[in-house]
């Protein structure tokens, strides 16, 4: 059904990059954070490449530490309520979701035209659905999009904090997911562009893994090596 195989009954769907093209607006504004903070250090700017294998995915913080370890630098956590672009770990990633959040107001979400047939076609066929993600903005691109009406419920960067969630790489956003609609992972599908989503479906013990590549052959092939049972550039080719 839908190109899954029949023991699924539950999809979830990570938000930035599978259903919305939001990865390429938070790529702009992590680069826009962390190259002001690499060059006044004398380091290389931020790439692409980083992005996929340090922050795509992750918890706002996590993915500020991360990237920052990678370059040998190491910040105080601080607060989460420090102010956009202090010294910190949180001071960092608030200045990235304060212009993240200025992107999306002022440039709209797009969303892919494939993934929302395939939601209207979940739907239709009677597969439960929800989103998946470390976004703390979910709720808000969702009713901006129109696809709340699509899906039936969410887990994202709130659910994380208030329920105390380890974000991806780890399961757990997409067990709580699961735990939704009280399906076993094994009958539960994940839908994931980044490494990190797709090595937290491997690792839950989900019945099967889409890994969603808008990028390039490279990053199919890291996918694959992630855990994605199947890689598509678009879920429309699953109908």
């Amino acid at each position: 059904m839908l190109g899954l195989p029949e023991q699924i009954t539950t999809c979830l769907f990570d938000l930035d990059g599978v259903l919305t093209d939001t990865a390429s607006v938070h790529r702009a504004a992590w680069k826009q954070t962390f190259d002001p903070l690499l060059a006044a250090r004398g380091l290389e700017p931020f790439t692409e490449d980083d992005y996929a294998t340090y922050v795509d995915g992750k918890p706002r913080a996590d993915g500020v530490r991360d990237f920052l370890a990678s370059r040998g630098i190491q910040l105080p956590a601080g607060d989460r309520e420090d102010r956009a672009g202090a010294d910190t770990v949180y001071g960092v990633g608030n200045r990235k979701n304060e212009l993240l959040l200025a992107r999306i107001h002022s440039d709209g979400v797009e969303v892919y035209d494939g993934s929302r047939r395939y939601l209207q076609a979940a739907r239709a066929a009677g597969l439960r659905r929800a989103v998946v993600s470390s976004s703390a903005n979910t709720a808000d691109v969702l009713q901006v999009t129109g696809l709340a009406e699509l899906v039936e419920g969410r887990v994202d960067g709130h659910t994380l904090q208030v329920q105390g969630l380890r974000g991806k790489p780890a399961p757990d956003s997409f067990l709580a997911g699961a735990k939704l609609f009280g399906t076993d992972p094994a009958a539960a599908v994940v839908f994931e562009d980044a490494l990190a989503g797709v090595q937290a479906g491997r690792d839950g013990g989900f019945g099967f893994v889409v890994g969603v590549n808008r990028v390039d052959d490279e990053h199919a092939g890291a996918l694959r090596q992630h855990g994605a049972d199947i890689v598509v550039s678009d879920l429309g080719e699953l109908l």
